[in-house]
């Protein structure tokens, strides 16, 4: 049976957990994506493109999730090209997110260029680790995280963390504060999950590799464009409050 075939007519198996979560994981963030559309115009003009970005990231995921469903029920096997296509665009929208929030507040492109940076290191080197060189992932995985180290430093020590701090929005500041904490404690699933790989740190940890990036995937991606649109809603009503006063 082809993969087409499988896409369309795929049975998942009772007990197939790992399943379970490919097939939830896409129907989730296409749900998301639509909630995303459909609330853009309830926002302010200045913050309908981060909405619009929000919505891009969870579509491009279910996408790819739907996809990544077919390879898993046919050959049972970790959909990693997939997977990695799917981080290579989401991941910068995600730090594109960032720049997106803190432009009010005198956001420039140097901040937007460094997380960049750091998300194009933490996926070329993982993708190396995980596909290309596995006899060397724990190398490769030490190299994925100081691009992931980049990210952190300048959303909690950078510019970006002192624009934050320095914005005049209430609804800004405490959403970046979540923000940052999905960057941190979410992703850090990431890691967690690659070093389960043979001949990693955690090889011998009971689970599955899968398992770890598909709850990742669904918490990090709906739970972060939630953020910001409680961002984009919190300061859409502050700024129709000043209006009126």
């Amino acid at each position: 049976m082809n993969l087409l075939n499988i896409l369309l007519d795929g049975t998942l198996a009772a007990g197939d957990y790992i399943g379970f979560t490919f097939f939830t994981g896409y129907m989730s963030m296409l749900a998301a994506s639509i909630f995303f559309i459909v609330e853009r115009g309830t926002v302010n003009d200045k913050w309908k493109t981060s909405m619009l970005i929000s919505a891009l990231i969870t579509f491009i995921a279910a996408v790819h999730y739907f996809y990544m469903r077919g390879v898993w029920l046919e050959t049972h096997e970790s959909p990693t090209q997939f997977r990695y296509i799917d981080w290579t665009l989401t991941v910068p929208l995600m730090c594109i997110e960032y720049y997106l929030i803190l432009k009010p507040a005198g956001a420039k492109g140097g901040m937007l260029s460094r997380l960049i940076f750091g998300s194009v290191v933490m996926l070329v080197a993982g993708y190396i680790g995980e596909a290309v060189v596995p006899a060397q992932n724990i190398m490769w995985g030490l190299i994925s995280t100081a691009g992931w180290a980049i990210i952190i430093y300048e959303i909690y020590m950078g510019e970006a963390s002192k624009l934050a701090a320095a914005s005049t929005s209430e609804a800004v500041k405490s959403g970046y504060k979540v923000m940052r904490w999905f960057t941190l404690v979410g992703w850090a699933i990431y890691p967690i999950g690659y070093m389960m790989l043979p001949g990693n740190l955690l090889s011998g940890m009971a689970g599955n590799i899968d398992l770890a990036y598909n709850i990742a995937d669904a918490v990090n991606k709906i739970g972060f464009g939630l953020v910001v649109y409680s961002i984009a809603k919190g300061a859409t009503a502050s700024e129709a409050t000043s209006s009126a006063a």
